[in-house]
């Protein structure tokens, strides 16, 4: 009858037990069975779970049986444990009965399918998830175990008792954490998933920007030229060769607006092409004046990386600006060829009116720069418009011509032109073009002094003529004499440190008169005095003279004229004692007369007749 009771009782408190627990129970368990199912391609959570919760379920039932806990209160767990256990069994017999995979719920749910790809992938890439898988594994095995060795011992002692209590709690420890590992699992999939979105979107970008900017400027040119035959724009473009093409046609038809939208979509592949933008920029100051062109470019030159749009931008400053700007970008791209074209536009003739010899000289050194490029198709890199190119060659070429010998370094350098007087030199400057001021300065030190200025004006500059000569005292010695000179565009020019010799000048100078005026060597019966040939022109100037040999009545040149030394102090001086004549008698008509000058020059025979 007590066993009767007792079962009735037990009968009664398991009802009890399902009406209080089972509801949550049920619930609790069947999440799990759900986040099991769904976790199913990184393990078979489900296998674990009802592993897990039939053992904790056998030894609630142990303990109960054994009476080592109050039935009352073990009740609830057991009724948890084998709820779970069964509906995890359950799920798990499903995925197997079904070849599922994936789990049964991903076979019905196309979006949970996708939802475990994404997982798959990241389960695939994170290396902590296998960790997890392998601490699972190991913690069913050591709760195997734990099991077994509870079996054995729970007929013996209390003891035994309290260490199945200690395995049931360990194993509820390593639940926890297993539970913890896979909230750590479910956050490093969002945070993968979302780097691979980021990741996705990058390279989407990257695939627009390589299909932009990685197509050649030959490509392009190429592409271009096949269109120009057509003619007519294209509907849809989506090529730069396609853009440039209509902008063109756009700008030919007058249809401004079109053009520039055009040419701004060319603008944005960052081609590095010099033309297209050029006659953008050609566009654009019609339109907008230079200021609205300078605006545009700069905003293209702040976001691209292409030379030929810098180049283009420095181009829409004014004057001084722009210069400064050009020179800024050839010395940090010194091999971009158009840099130097139009650096040598901005010292032709067209654009100065005027031109310096420093102008002409800055002008060709540019143009010769330039047109060493088209060695071995060197240009055709900048153009997509060969044509364009063309046009570019044809000028440099007739610019180069037209400037002469302007790149001789010789035709920089003034001339001296000394002139020796009884009071020291007058020297006199030869300049290779029109000045505005001279000044000199002799030797390597002291300060340069200005010639001054003269009453007329030079028609060259619209200026005041500067005065080309000025005075130095003797010298007896070799010097320099540095001459510099402001040119027409108001640039200094020079100095030029030019060699003087006050020797050798004097000589030069004196056969020069002598060369000049050989007419007046000889003059006979002159001032009356019949009977007497002079020669006081030689004499003047025979610091020149080495020898002057003579003869009279058309003999061969047998005779000499005394010539006294040369005095450099005072050259035109004659010393006392010394006549400049000679007699002859009256049968004498005529004298012939050979100079040969101290640089082993000689002068031509000259003949003179007595009248």
């Amino acid at each position: 009858m007590s066993d009767i009771s007792n079962a009735l009782g037990g009968v009664g408190l398991l009802r009890a037990s399902l009406a209080r627990t089972g509801r949550w129970a049920a619930s609790l368990g069947f999440v799990a069975g759900i986040v099991s199912d769904i976790l199913n391609p990184l393990a078979p959570f489900a296998a674990y779970i009802a592993m897990v919760a039939a053992v904790a379920a056998a030894i609630i039932a142990s303990a109960i049986v054994f009476r080592l806990v109050l039935a009352a209160r073990a009740m609830p767990a057991l009724v948890f444990a084998t709820t779970t256990a069964a509906i995890a069994g359950g799920i798990f017999a499903l995925q197997q009965n079904r070849s599922a995979d994936n789990g049964v719920i991903a076979s019905l749910i196309p979006a949970v399918a996708e939802l475990q790809q994404s997982m798959g992938i990241v389960a695939a890439r994170v290396e902590k998830i296998e960790q997890t898988v392998t601490e699972t594994q190991k913690t069913v095995a050591e709760t195997q175990q734990t099991v077994t060795e509870t079996q054995q011992t729970v007929t013996e002692t209390q003891t035994a008792v309290e260490g199945v209590k200690q395995s049931t709690d360990q194993i509820a420890t390593k639940q926890d954490a297993q539970t913890e590992q896979i909230g750590e699992v479910r956050q490093s999939t969002d945070e993968i998933a979302a780097k691979q979105d980021a990741q996705a979107k990058q390279v989407a970008e990257l695939q627009k920007s390589t299909e932009q900017i990685a197509v050649s400027v030959d490509a392009i040119a190429k592409g271009f030229a096949a269109l120009a035959a057509q003619g007519s724009t294209i509907a849809e473009p989506k090529r730069p060769d396609e853009f440039y093409h209509n902008a063109r046609v756009q700008e030919l038809g007058g249809d401004m607006v079109n053009a520039r939208r055009s040419y701004l979509a060319f603008a944005n592949f960052d081609v590095d092409a010099i033309d297209p933008y050029q006659r953008f920029a050609t566009l654009l100051r019609v339109q907008d004046g230079r200021a609205g062109a300078r605006e545009v470019f700069g905003e293209l030159a702040g976001r691209g990386k292409s030379p030929a749009v810098k180049l283009v931008h420095a181009l829409q400053f004014d004057d001084a600006q722009r210069i400064e700007r050009l020179n800024a970008f050839i010395a940090a791209n010194p091999a971009y060829a158009p840099g130097y074209y139009f650096l040598s536009k901005e010292h032709s003739l067209d654009r100065l009116g005027t031109q310096s010899l420093a102008d002409k000289r800055a002008e060709g050194e540019a143009l010769q720069t330039f047109l060493g490029y088209e060695k071995d198709g060197g240009l055709v890199r900048f153009f997509v418009d060969h044509a364009e190119l063309a046009v570019w060659l044809d000028d440099s070429r007739r610019r180069l011509a037209a400037l002469g010998n302007a790149l001789d370094p010789a035709s920089f350098a003034p001339t001296l032109i000394p002139t020796r007087s009884n009071e020291g030199w007058i020297i006199s400057v030869s300049l290779p073009e029109a000045a505005t001021a001279i000044s000199w300065r002799m030797g390597n030190d002291g300060s340069y002094v200005d010639t001054g200025l003269m009453a007329s004006i030079d028609q060259r500059t619209g200026k005041p003529m500067p005065n080309p000569s000025f005075q130095i005292p003797t010298v007896n010695e070799p010097t320099v004499i540095s001459i510099r000179y402001v040119d027409p565009r108001g640039n200094l020019a020079g100095p030029f440190d030019l060699p003087f010799d006050p020797t050798g000048a004097l000589q030069q100078a004196n056969k020069q008169i002598l060369d000049q005026f050989w007419t007046s060597w000889v003059a006979f019966d002159a001032s009356g005095n019949t009977g007497l040939v002079y020669y006081t022109h030689i004499l003047s100037y025979r610091c020149a003279v080495k020898e002057v040999r003579y003869s009279l009545n058309g003999a061969s040149l047998d005779k000499t004229l005394d010539m006294p030394p040369c005095n450099e102090k005072d050259p035109y001086a004659l010393p006392d004692g010394v006549l400049p004549y000679f007699k002859v008698t009256k049968d004498v008509t005529s004298m012939a007369v050979q100079v040969t000058y101290v640089d082993g020059t000689q002068s031509p025979v000259r003949e003179f007749l007595r009248q």
